[in-house]
């Protein structure tokens, strides 16, 4: 039988868009609750952390970003086949977070001056030093895939950390074709992709 899975957080893309990610691309159903304000508050006590994302498992409630994304890997067939591949997945789904870490230094900063300096910084320093390391690794494992010869759930993490990026710059990937090319291909995916195309915009 089948778990009965509910996905909680906010109303953006943040560090819960991963775990759907993971979800839409194995077609698996999953409830995607969205909370904000009293909702948010009146949730908050039930948590393991006073935080979200939180996913609940047949009433059994899981949190940190991290620890359901890896959950939802080996659940979903998305961690590697071998512990070797699935340390590799883990690899870069850190990376991604330090990229994604990054990034949003530029959403919290409330001075100006020093905002302008962070995007300064995320644009000619941050992001190409990133977009390299990325593109280099899809080329050592053929180009295709970040690890083994399938989907894994390093893949929707990189996807998921160059969506910010993208929203503000759409030809960032325009001299990495293995990115891009790996992006048309996860777009590609049925549910995912639908998803994707219809999700409501947010900042982050």
């Amino acid at each position: 039988m089948m778990p009965c899975y509910k996905f909680y957080y906010f109303d953006a893309r943040g560090r819960g868009e991963l775990c759907r990610y993971a979800l839409h691309a194995k077609q698996r159903d999953f409830e995607d609750i969205r909370l904000g304000g009293d909702k948010w508050q009146n949730f908050k006590p039930s948590t393991p952390f006073g935080q979200m994302p939180v996913l609940d498992v047949d009433g059994k409630k899981l949190a940190q970003s991290g620890a359901i994304a890896r959950y939802l890997a080996r659940e979903l067939d998305l961690a590697g086949k071998n512990c070797w591949e699935q340390a590799a997945c883990d690899q870069y789904m850190e990376l991604a977070d330090d990229m994604f870490t990054e990034l949003v230094k530029s959403f919290f900063e409330k001075d100006e001056a020093k905002k302008a300096e962070v995007m300064k910084n995320l644009n000619d320093v941050v992001l190409p030093k990133f977009l390299a390391l990325f593109e280099s690794s899809l080329n050592r494992n053929g180009g295709c895939y970040f690890v083994g010869d399938g989907l894994t759930i390093a893949d929707l993490a990189v996807y998921s950390a160059f969506d910010t990026p993208l929203k503000r710059c759409p030809t960032l990937l325009d001299s990495f074709p293995k990115l891009k090319a790996q992006r048309a291909k996860i777009e590609g995916l049925p549910k995912l992709g639908e998803y994707i195309k219809n999700r409501k915009p947010t900042d982050i």
